[in-house]
């Protein structure tokens, strides 16, 4: 949301938490407006419309927490997510190219799994360990915040330099999912 829609949004939430017969203090709407914030008002005001409509959680007044979990989904809805992007690019990808996904927390939980290429080689029968393992690390990443990834998952390729001394550019990696935040991860990583 912009600054400006603040006040708009401050209205709104006000009038759902009436709807609840429930007061909405300063403190209550700073905290939903720094958890929303990030997010399009729209989206916003889409999942309290889920939440209300929720036979079973519709009947109590939006926490925060339900409204987060309607929006970006919960630590696990996220990493089974991130698991079907890894698994799909492991078998559209392959290993002969260097990858750059657009969440940092694919790259942190593809290097604790040994890295792009060992993912790509792994044997069909150890497709669930690595998925188990994938997504908990996924999750450890995304409870922690702030952590070190690399910018770019390294293929089985030629190395750089064989590239420079032949004259060529080696090439660039395959960007999976949102352009934009996949150039971003490749310039911050």
């Amino acid at each position: 949301m912009q600054p400006n829609e603040k006040i708009k949004f401050f209205d709104m939430l006000s009038d759902v938490m009436s709807y609840y017969k429930q007061d909405a203090s300063e403190f209550m709407l700073g905290v939903f407006w720094d958890a929303c914030k990030g997010v399009e008002y729209e989206q916003v005001c889409k999942a309290i419309n889920s939440h209300v409509k929720d036979p079973d959680k519709g009947q109590f007044a939006p926490k925060v927490a339900d409204i987060v979990r309607l929006l970006i989904g919960t630590k696990t809805d996220r990493s089974a997510l991130a698991w079907g992007r890894v698994y799909e690019s492991l078998c559209t990808v392959g290993a002969y190219q260097d990858v750059v996904f657009d969440d940092p927390a694919i790259h942190a939980a593809i290097a604790d799994c040994g890295g792009w290429v060992k993912m790509c080689r792994s044997d069909t029968k150890d497709l669930s360990y690595l998925q188990h393992r994938f997504t908990q690390s996924y999750q450890a990443y995304v409870n922690r915040g702030d952590f070190e990834y690399p910018k770019v998952l390294i293929g089985d390729r030629a190395t750089d330099d064989l590239f420079a001394k032949r004259g060529l550019k080696p090439p660039k990696p395959v960007l999976i999912g949102d352009k934009k935040k996949a150039e971003e991860i490749y310039l911050l990583g």
